[in-house]
């Protein structure tokens, strides 16, 4: 095992959290492609048509009203969310994992509540803006509104944004 998952913390439009975050899922990235056979193709393939939604969650253990305000139906309303993770080697060595989101809190599930247990609030967030670091390095960067997809350094969209005129 090279790089091991041990601690992380969270900030919400600034504020930070730590202790209080239970648990984080980043976004999934899954391609939305669609299945495509011209003439003389003896069996489908699929074809890459874009990305599918963007979705992160984080529990929390507290009931913090700050980010209960967050939620909004104000559309182009947006929240700026940073997840630190910190990863360590077998060596020692630790890299920090940054996931730099921006979007909307989608859904906030106040859990239930029970005597002598520890309450959660669940938060679900719909994104406009994902990045993905790993130390210096940025794995991903999408930004859906300005058609922007960073692949290890590469943007990957900077012809067809051309090609459009964007």
């Amino acid at each position: 095992m090279r790089n091991v998952r041990k601690n992380m913390n969270a900030f919400v439009d600034g504020q930070g959290y730590a202790g209080q975050v239970e648990e984080f899922n980043a976004p999934k990235l899954t391609l939305k492609t669609e299945d495509f056979q011209g003439g003389g193709m003896m069996a489908p393939m699929e074809i890459t048509m874009g990305h599918e939604k963007l979705n992160a969650d984080m529990t929390l253990l507290s009931d913090d009203p700050d980010i209960l305000s967050k939620f909004s139906v104000t559309e182009g309303s947006q929240v700026p969310f940073t997840v630190r993770e910190v990863l360590e080697s077998l060596d020692g060595t630790v890299t920090a994992r940054v996931h730099t989101m921006r979007g909307k809190v989608k859904s906030i599930d106040p859990g239930s509540t029970k005597p002598g247990q520890k309450s959660q609030t669940k938060v679900e967030l719909a994104l406009s803006y994902y990045k993905l670091a790993h130390g210096p390095r940025v794995i991903h960067e999408i930004d859906v509104v300005n058609m922007v997809w960073i692949k290890d350094g590469v943007d990957v969209l900077a012809a067809q944004r051309a090609a459009l005129g964007i």
